[in-house]
């Protein structure tokens, strides 16, 4: 039996799919991955076919919008479905979704699965009912191979509820939430809080992310600046890459920021850990999210939450247990509930702590996989 995964970025196979795809392999699959731009990623390619996984390349552009590109993107799929004839098929992200699942569909893999693990550009403002061109067109595609998906996965409920409510998934189809990507408890154990020269808790923000506009990254930079005015020895940290995306900040203001000591850059890491370790307290101000895997890596490591009352975040946080949920865009909403941290540390133990409690109870990749192989049909 052959499960074939594809996706448009080949790090998240083994960061975000990594234990789901072992899970499977133990199961007697044999594991095929399609993704983009192998030369890119000789690290990773490595690692995957160490693991007796077969990888194939195929032309797709992560983030552009040209139409013959996308037929070759589709076209490539297909021929190799052909030739490989998978029994299961599970895609995610916009591309792998929209042209994997028709691929699948046209090449009569028996099982066909997709996972939206967020709505990203493609979705933004589309509750106020005004919509480009270009989103009309990518929610015809979704709709489109969504049809042809025997199962579809989302990671909160509000963004199940959004296409229900576009129309992009029929009433009847069956669709699941599950919860997130999970997180590998055992990989992200909890670390002591980092401590001042007087052995106190020190107060140390930590923002990962890619720098879009609509992760919050501005209403970080904006808190933060206020925040250091009152609290200069307080700091804020930064991981993440400017990504090839419409909502991407711009480098002058990432070098702004930095210059004016307002943020710690560390850069692109392929190891958050030790960022994480150097904070007290993980902050994502995101406008919309499926489910925040670095949220649930810091809350595995012991660190309070602050997040927005958006989908994806609010599931990640308890009000007031482990950490706080604010207001989208709101950068007083921000200032707030990091002065009550800097008044008040120890609530960085106590949330800390509970943020522990709710990854194993909840989040823990294990459970996550067992859900996601149930609903497939996939457990022995």
């Amino acid at each position: 039996m052959k499960f074939l995964m594809i996706s448009s970025y080949l790090p998240s196979v083994l960061n975000f799919r990594g234990k789901l795809l072992e899970a499977i392999h133990a199961q007697g699959f044999e594991i095929h991955i399609f993704a983009p731009n192998l030369n890119e990623f000789q690290t990773e390619l490595n690692q995957l076919n160490t693991l007796g996984y077969q990888v194939y390349e195929i032309p797709m552009q992560r983030t552009g919008t040209n139409p013959v590109q996308d037929l070759k993107t589709f076209t490539a799929m297909y021929q190799l479905m052909r030739e490989i004839c998978p029994d299961y098929v599970l895609s995610y992200t916009i591309k792998p979704v929209i042209y994997g699942t028709l691929a699948a569909w046209l090449a009569k893999v028996p099982h066909r699965f997709a996972l939206i693990t967020g709505l990203g550009y493609a979705f933004q403002n589309v509750e106020t009912g005004q919509r480009s061109f270009f989103q009309k067109m990518v929610h015809r595609l979704y709709a489109q191979a969504l049809k042809h998906a025997h199962q579809v996965f989302f990671q909160n409920p509000d963004d199940l509820k959004l296409f229900r409510q576009m129309h992009l998934l029929n009433q009847d189809q069956s669709a699941v939430v599950v919860n997130g990507s999970g997180v590998n408890v055992q990989d992200f154990d909890v670390i002591d809080l980092p401590k001042n020269e007087q052995g106190e808790v020190k107060v140390s923000f930590l923002l990962i992310a890619r720098l879009l506009g609509d992760k919050g990254i501005r209403e970080y930079a904006q808190a933060a600046r206020i925040v250091k005015q009152q609290y200069p020895t307080v700091e804020f940290h930064l991981v993440g890459w400017i990504d090839e995306n419409p909502s991407a900040i711009s480098q002058q203001e990432l070098e702004t920021w930095v210059a004016e000591k307002i943020l710690n850059y560390w850069g692109k890491l392929s190891d958050v850990r030790p960022a994480i370790a150097a904070s007290s307290v993980y902050v994502l101000p995101s406008y919309r999210e499926g489910t925040p895997r670095t949220v649930l890596e810091a809350m595995a490591m012991g660190r309070a939450i602050i997040t927005t009352d958006a989908p994806g975040c609010r599931e990640t946080v308890i009000q007031g247990e482990n950490g706080y949920l604010v207001t989208v865009k709101s950068v007083d909403a921000l200032v707030q509930v990091m002065n009550e941290f800097i008044k008040c540390p120890d609530l960085m133990i106590s949330m800390g702590q509970a943020s522990r409690k709710l990854v194993l109870n909840k989040y823990d990749v294990n459970r996550v996989n067992t859900q996601m192989m149930s609903e497939m049909g996939l457990r022995s």
